[in-house]
């Protein structure tokens, strides 16, 4: 993985959110132009600065760098929704899921 990853899917997921890279920055409590910074490859975020973002976006660090998971705030959003049903409305969502993927 190389430091465009970090760019491109910051770039991404922040595009997603509907959010300006001005506004997240000072969202997190840094300078307007701490995410256009990252984002243009003229700085790297520290690992304090990682967290910050993933906070703001909603996943963990782990969601941030799994690459098969296109829409992780959507996802966790999801999977919250999903704990507090029973087994048979699982089952239920389950087959539904199934049914869109075509399996």
């Amino acid at each position: 993985m190389d430091e465009s990853f970090i760019i491109e899917r910051l770039a991404q997921l922040r595009t997603e959110m509907g959010v300006s890279a001005r506004d997240m920055s000072l969202s997190i409590g840094q300078a307007h132009n701490y995410i256009s910074n990252i984002e243009n490859g003229k700085s790297s975020p520290s690992i304090q600065g990682l967290f910050y973002i993933c906070e703001y976006l909603k996943i963990s660090p782990k969601d941030f760098f799994d690459t098969g998971n296109t829409n992780p705030a959507l996802l966790n959003e999801l999977v919250e929704e999903l704990k507090p049903l029973n087994s048979k409305a699982l089952e239920h969502v389950l087959g539904f899921v199934r049914e869109l993927r075509g399996k």
